[in-house]
């Protein structure tokens, strides 16, 4: 088998070499890791890694496959997060060749490269991560060989020349116009703010028998006829949404129920007031433990996030919802007298865990009872 040979460069100058499987070009991006044994697909089109090279941790990767990337009637898809894969590449230690699972209908190589998308293999995942986890999150370059298409997402020389968070990430990957789902007379209306929504968002949503409004990251919704506000995750840094952050702040001053996710929580945080900052390696997992303040109640979360918001910097009006047992940061808000709240989690997690989906109950019975 002829391999090409690829190397990731971090801009410490520690270089990783290892073997191309996906799309055969340069790239760069911001180096985070992620600790799911399994969700690749899911994680790939989540539109909050943007940007981003995504390392994955657990050694084996490939080798169920990829699913069919059908899109059901509503337009939404049936099995990925989102129409087409965000990260600028993916990380791996052990690539298999061989897939085999039930609603596999490619392999991740072949939708990799269909997808103009690099994949490197071969690369000591741990001792990459310990790096990341020791230095704080980090840009990177990934270099095919010689001979390979020179493509690169930013057109930096460097790795340092790229600064993730001075792009506007969300407005690349917001939806461009109005999309209703569900719709139908009786129903709850619920505007659905898409920072970059994850899909599952919005089948949980659906679930629970409510129409979906969604809107643009930057659209003024303070005009519609609805019943809730929603929103949602999204990449890159909150600072470069002030737009959606007055938005919301508009709608702070009525009742109506408003829920936000990841993005959304740190909107919601801002636009009640608190400060935003930047996590040394943020939040990348499927086992997170978090703990409802002021219960015993301790959840096992899905995240991805690299920003979280200041505890101390709350106002009168707001207390935290949720706390991070690893490391003390928030993990959500509430309003302590109107009804808004948010995770900094994802309680929508898929491949799972779902240990909190009970936020989009908690959610709906607020809007039945406003």
């Amino acid at each position: 088998m002829n391999l090409t040979k690829a190397t990731l460069i971090l801009d410490d100058e520690s270089r990783y070499e290892g073997f191309s499987f996906g799309a055969e070009h340069s790239i760069t991006g911001e180096v985070v890791f992620n600790t799911a044994m399994s969700g690749y697909p899911e994680s790939l089109t989540d539109p909050s890694y943007a940007g981003q090279l995504m390392v994955l941790t657990y050694p084996l990767i490939g080798n169920y496959g990829v699913p069919s990337q059908a899109v059901g009637a509503d337009g939404i898809s049936v099995f990925m997060e989102s129409e087409r894969i965000h990260a600028e590449a993916i990380i791996i230690s052990d690539y298999s060749f061989e897939c085999n699972h039930w609603n596999a209908v490619d392999t991740l190589a072949d939708w990799l490269k269909r997808e103009n998308i690099p994949g490197i293999f071969g690369i000591d995942t741990r001792a990459l991560t310990k790096r990341l986890r020791e230095h704080g999150v980090m840009m990177g370059k990934i270099e095919i060989q010689a001979g390979a298409t020179p493509i690169q997402s930013f057109n930096p020389s460097t790795p340092q020349s790229f600064d993730y968070s001075s792009v506007n990430f969300v407005d690349r990957v917001s939806c461009k116009e109005i999309i209703t789902y569900n719709d139908a007379p009786g129903r709850k209306r619920v505007v659905l703010v898409d920072c970059g929504v994850k899909h599952n968002i919005i089948r949980c949503l659906k679930k629970r028998d409510l129409t979906v409004v969604r809107v643009p990251w930057d659209y003024d919704f303070n005009g519609l006829d609805y019943d809730g506000l929603f929103i949602s995750n999204g990449p890159g840094d909150p600072d470069t949404c002030d737009v959606a952050v007055q938005n919301i702040r508009r709608a702070l001053a009525g009742t109506k129920p408003i829920c936000g996710i990841c993005m959304g929580n740190q909107l919601l945080g801002k636009a009640g007031g608190a400060t935003i900052y930047k996590l040394k390696y943020g939040h990348r997992s499927h086992n997170q433990p978090v703990r409802m303040v002021g219960t015993n109640k301790c959840y096992i979360t899905s995240q991805n996030h690299g920003y979280a918001v200041d505890n101390e910097s709350l106002g009168a009006d707001w207390e935290p919802l949720f706390i991070n047992m690893n490391d003390g940061t928030n993990e959500g808000i509430r309003h302590r007298t109107k009804p808004f709240f948010s995770s900094q989690f994802h309680p929508e997690a898929c491949s799972g865990p779902t240990d909190t989906e009970f936020i989009f109950d908690r959610f709906t019975k607020m809007l039945h009872e406003a």
